[in-house]
């Protein structure tokens, strides 16, 4: 349980507060600063918001910019469910909570275009201010249910995804499986794909919740086209255990571009190499993404699949 969520009216005083803190961020960040945004709700005039100021900051290089920001009291959090995206925090008489992004995330032009949009749409943004009232009079708001994130921050998300949509968000994303609807579509897509073909369930759920086991889902604006499940190897490998594009969204170069962020990822944590048995219909897509025919070798001491290829790629 959460012991409180506070969500105060709209204080005019809140963009005042970003003007402050962006100054700070942008001294503290220097020339690898390209932009300093204010964002959800406090940055929308009239909407009642937790008194948070939330922040993205644009940078050339991300990898260097923790250092700097805890220097000034900004407190590294880690990446939550977003890949690539590096979340800081500081708590005290101003708060904030800043969300540092490499150049052309996607991120940073969603959060842009939900802002817009709710600062242009006042009865879309009244809406957004009746649905976090109801959700503060529903208990399961206060609870984290085995989720990184509260009833309250997920409940908004049906809310958050019909402003995208209507704001034309169309890009191409990953993310970590966190609510409930990236779990079901998770599911299903195993399902679909893999475990119904064979006659059987899913044996695998175990590995939602395992430490070495990572759950991705591919976004194309608000959609989900597609799906990823990495196991972690010691020796810095790991193998890509289901790879599925959607039915309706193949032969456009989405999986590409999913085996391609995954690869980006993967090589931020110090994985050298990935791993993957592909069935013999699915080589030409590994070759044609720089695989080759290399072992195996699950550290399980698990058997090779007699049917499959071995291939893999060193990142």
């Amino acid at each position: 349980m959460v012991k409180n969520i506070i969500v105060a009216p709209y204080n005019p005083e809140w963009p005042i507060l970003f003007e402050s803190e962006a100054v700070k961020i942008r001294a503290a960040l220097g020339d690898n600063c390209l932009a300093v945004h204010h964002i959800g709700s406090t940055s929308v005039p009239g909407l009642a918001a937790k008194p948070k100021i939330d922040i993205i900051a644009v940078v050339k290089d991300p990898t260097n910019v923790v250092e700097a920001l805890e220097r000034i009291g900004i407190q590294y959090r880690g990446e939550y469910n977003i890949p690539m995206h590096y979340g800081f925090s500081k708590r005290g008489s101003i708060e904030i909570n800043l969300h540092v992004y490499e150049k052309d995330h996607p991120e940073i032009e969603l959060n842009l275009l939900f802002r817009d949009y709710l600062r242009q749409h006042r009865e879309a943004r009244d809406e957004y201010a009746r649905l976090k009232e109801n959700l503060l009079k529903d208990s399961s708001s206060f609870e984290k249910k085995n989720a990184m994130f509260t009833g309250y921050n997920l409940g908004k998300d049906a809310f958050i995804s019909k402003v995208l949509k209507a704001a034309n968000f169309n890009r191409i994303r990953i993310m970590r499986c966190t609510h409930y609807a990236e779990w079901d579509t998770a599911k299903k897509l195993r399902q679909k794909y893999f475990f119904g073909p064979l006659g059987i369930n899913d044996p695998y759920t175990w590995t939602f919740e395992h430490k070495d086991h990572v759950h991705f889902v591919l976004y194309q604006g608000v959609e989900i086209i597609g799906y990823a499940h990495i196991q972690l190897w010691p020796d810095h490998r790991a193998a890509l255990r289901i790879f599925v594009i959607d039915e309706a969204y193949r032969r456009h170069g989405f999986g590409s571009q999913l085996l391609q962020l995954c690869e980006r990822w993967l090589k931020k944590q110090g994985i050298r190499s990935l791993h993957d048995e592909a069935r013999p219909d699915a080589v030409k897509f590994y070759r044609k993404n720089g695989y080759a025919e290399m072992s195996f070798e699950d550290p399980s001491g698990e058997p090779p699949s007699p049917q499959d290829i071995a291939m893999g790629k060193n990142l």
